[in-house]
């Protein structure tokens, strides 16, 4: 699978949803949100997002979107939230894997990106049909072990 950065070493692990149903515009907000996080406080903030306790605060595709206390314009994309634990909780098993120690894991690099359309066709009245596209979304994760000393 084709990541958009590469990583050499021992203490990476990587992680890739591909084509998951869930909306682009909510998923490239809440990457942005967990971005940099330890994995640990990511786990958590997720949580809380599915639980509708923390909003994620929105920086793109802002129209009509209501401003949350404290953060600004914000939701609660629980559908995302929830594919994106998945693939953090498959990294986190990657890196046990790698023998990386996993309370020292860092969100180094998440993404989300455009996957496939799906197309079906419906029928409708007077012989005529229309098209129903499903638009899918990727996204890649790539954990980084540090140490305490370079936090």
């Amino acid at each position: 699978m084709p990541y958009s950065i590469k990583v050499e070493g021992d203490k990476y692990a990587k992680s890739y949803g591909k084509d998951l149903p869930i909306s682009l515009k909510d998923s490239v907000n809440l990457c942005r949100a967990i971005k940099g996080m330890r994995l640990d406080e990511a786990k958590d903030f997720l949580e809380d997002v599915i639980n509708k306790k923390r909003a994620v605060p929105y920086f793109r595709y802002l129209d009509s979107i209501s401003h949350r206390r404290g953060i600004g314009p914000g939701r609660y994309p629980v559908k995302v939230a929830k594919h994106v634990l998945k693939i953090l909780e498959n990294a986190e098993a990657n890196a046990e894997n790698n023998d990386l120690d996993t309370d020292n894991l860092y969100i180094m690099h998440i993404a989300a990106h455009k996957g496939r359309i799906y197309k079906r066709y419906v029928p409708r009245a007077q012989g005529r049909s229309v098209e129903i596209r499903r638009e899918m979304v990727n996204i890649e994760v790539i954990l980084e072990e540090r140490t305490p000393e370079e936090e």
